[in-house]
């Protein structure tokens, strides 16, 4: 999921608190709301592309893990305030990201965004009024074109926006919607792909270092023996490997 959010510069401060080798439990945190990349299954677990990628990445490294969920929206500062180790929930690596938080190597390559309308529509993706759920590199591509921009807490109340007419468009992770209008007769994606973002990686404090290149390790690893690549094709079809 490809997505900006920002922390407090204040937060930073209080990274000292940071992992620095002394936990026990690593703990991962993630939004469950986004499949296929991490989602609340019907027995009440984390689930998903990166919930088996991180429990991989976490045997790996020899770490002991635990799984929090948290909303999107307070993801950043939660992680910065210690609430969390690592945010491992389809976060694309930007330099404004990178100005609070430190990535490790990425885990998925950049994938297209795609637009999801009314099946039949007639959208006017640079004047008419797109949705994107808040926070997220969709968003500022949105705002950054002619087009206006409505924002949503949540992925799914993008998609009804579009169904309920508040909205012409929605513009997410094709990986995202690709299943919705597969399953959905009333909606479809429409127009061409677009690709932004600078693939995906899991957010850790700055202070975190050793924690970041432990993980980054378990990352290079698994695209080496190719762990990762089935991942992708099993989870995230038709996204490009490594």
């Amino acid at each position: 999921m490809k997505k900006i959010i920002l922390g407090s510069a204040a937060l930073a401060l209080t990274a000292s608190m940071a992992f620095a080798g002394s936990h026990s439990v690593v703990r991962l945190g993630t939004e469950g709301a986004y499949p296929p990349y991490n989602f609340i299954n019907d027995a009440g677990e984390v689930d998903g592309f990166e919930r088996e990628l991180g429990d991989e990445l976490c045997t790996r490294a020899g770490l002991t893990c635990e799984w929090v969920t948290n909303e999107w929206d307070s993801i950043i500062p939660n992680l910065v305030a210690g609430n969390y180790d690592v945010i491992i929930a389809g976060m694309s690596i930007t330099d404004e990201r990178d100005e609070v938080i430190d990535f490790t190597a990425n885990y998925s390559q950049p994938d297209p965004s795609a637009y999801l309308a009314l099946d039949g529509a007639d959208v006017d993706f640079d004047g008419g009024v797109i949705a994107a759920q808040a926070g997220t590199i969709q968003a500022a591509q949105i705002a950054s074109s002619g087009a206006t921009l409505v924002e949503f807490a949540t992925p799914d109340e993008t998609v009804a926006a579009v169904r309920s007419g508040e909205a012409d468009a929605v513009l997410a992770d094709k990986a995202y919607l690709l299943p919705i209008a597969e399953e959905n007769a009333d909606v479809a994606i429409v127009g061409e792909d677009v690709l932004i973002g600078g693939g995906i990686g899991m957010g850790i404090r700055e202070s975190d270092t050793e924690l970041r290149d432990k993980f980054t390790a378990a990352i290079e690893s698994m695209k080496e023996d190719g762990t990762l690549n089935a991942l992708i094709v099993k989870w995230l079809p038709g996204s490009a490997t490594f």
